[in-house]
């Protein structure tokens, strides 16, 4: 959705990145240095290790509208990292000068705000570059949002947190709906048509429905649930979706709403919420 005010044009979503990383960091910013070393269950990631990853491509997002060749150099400078080191963590944590913890905490918490401040005038259409295709402005601030959510789970699982999730997730319900096609291309594969019928009910209670009507072919169930499949923070086996249909069955295996190459999902029982 977009506002118009009186300097111009708003976008809502660029609020509701701010309104998600501000849920995020109400519980951070009550954690000890020593608790901001716990390991997740997202690839022995961190919550230093997720919030330094965060917040350098909180950076990128604004860079992609503001100073595009930065943009480009921090790519070139990622690159040649993952040859030699197999990996992104190193470039991320050496762009942070080593930061870690509260500090580090801060500097994300700071790059927030520049994401919200840059993308609410911008002009929703305004294409801009990225690591893959080029995208819209609206989707690029989308895309932080979508982000933010996925790595804020392995943080609330870790520190035993349920998430109370606010309609704004619909962003990424969105994002998920559109990305059908990319899961596909981004396994070399056509997608198979039709789109499978996708009826979800949000945090609020509202129905929210995508593509044609199918009594067939269908994924049915919480917002919440479809946002956690979609961007690979549970598999779907442990969700409460109703999957049905050739088409939705393979799409919900192995959907990705998220740029880099294919990813699977988690295996079945591995992503929980801590009880302990």
């Amino acid at each position: 959705m977009v506002f118009a005010t009186d300097s111009g044009r708003y976008m809502q979503q660029a609020d509701d990145f701010q309104a998600e990383s501000a849920a995020l960091h109400e519980i951070l910013r009550q954690l000890s240095d020593a608790d901001f070393e716990r390991v997740t269950a997202f690839k022995g990631w961190t919550i230093s290790d997720v919030l330094a990853h965060l917040s350098l491509w909180n950076h990128a997002a604004v860079w992609s509208l503001t100073e595009p060749k930065t943009l480009r150099d921090m790519f070139a400078g990622t690159a040649e990292v993952i040859r030699r080191d197999g990996s992104m963590r190193r470039f991320e944590a050496d762009w942070h000068d080593g930061a870690r913890g509260a500090a580090l905490c801060a500097r994300w918490w700071d790059s927030c705000g520049l994401v919200r401040e840059a993308f609410a005038a911008a002009d929703p259409a305004q294409r801009v570059p990225w690591a893959g295709p080029d995208m819209s402005a609206r989707s690029s601030v989308s895309a932080r949002l979508m982000e933010t959510w996925a790595h804020g789970q392995e943080v609330y699982d870790e520190l035993g947190v349920v998430r109370q999730n606010t309609d704004r997730i619909r962003n990424i319900v969105v994002l998920g709906v559109n990305t059908y096609g990319w899961t596909y291309a981004n396994r070399r594969a056509e997608a198979p048509q039709p789109k499978p019928y996708v009826e979800l009910t949000a945090p609020s209670g509202a129905r929210w429905a995508f593509n044609e009507p199918s009594s067939d072919d269908y994924v049915r169930g919480s917002a919440e649930a479809f946002c956690q499949v979609v961007t690979q923070v549970r598999n779907v086996a442990d969700t409460d979706l109703e999957v049905n249909g050739v088409n939705a069955c393979d799409w919900m295996s192995k959907a990705q709403c998220f740029a880099g190459p294919p990813n699977d999902p988690p295996p079945p029982g591995s992503r929980v919420t801590r009880s302990d």
